[in-house]
């Protein structure tokens, strides 16, 4: 039933403004609409509602990702942009905080400004 639907991404946002920049400035996605119950952007052609919330329930599992051809150039530009990558203990990361998954796939992974876990991933060519 949902197969030909597309998808909607949501966030949550204690400040509107706040991650309006974030979102728009920072990650350089298209903004939409700034509506009352949602910042509204188009995310490759998904649609990502970043929604005010009055508390952001932190996860520590990423709850929203983006392809990119190269997670190198990607982690190196967003840093340039002040993006800070999250470093985790219990796996080997390069000095750029780039995991390479025993399949190839290579993930990076950091924070919006609310503290939601975010990432880029470059899956390796068939």
């Amino acid at each position: 039933m949902l197969a030909r639907g597309k998808i909607i991404a949501f966030v949550g946002t204690r400040d509107r403004e706040r991650a309006k920049a974030f979102y728009r400035d920072t990650l350089g996605l298209t903004l939409a609409s700034d509506e009352p119950y949602a910042v509204v952007f188009d995310a490759g052609g998904t649609m990502l509602r970043v929604t005010p919330v009055n508390e952001v329930a932190a996860a520590n599992y990423t709850v929203l990702g983006w392809e990119v051809d190269d997670v190198a150039a990607m982690v190196a530009s967003l840093s340039g942009r002040g993006v800070r990558f999250e470093r985790y203990d219990f796996m080997k990361q390069d000095e750029a905080g780039v995991w390479t998954a025993p399949g190839g796939a290579k993930v990076a992974w950091f924070r919006d400004p609310d503290g939601n876990l975010l990432s880029v991933s470059e899956f390796p060519d068939d």
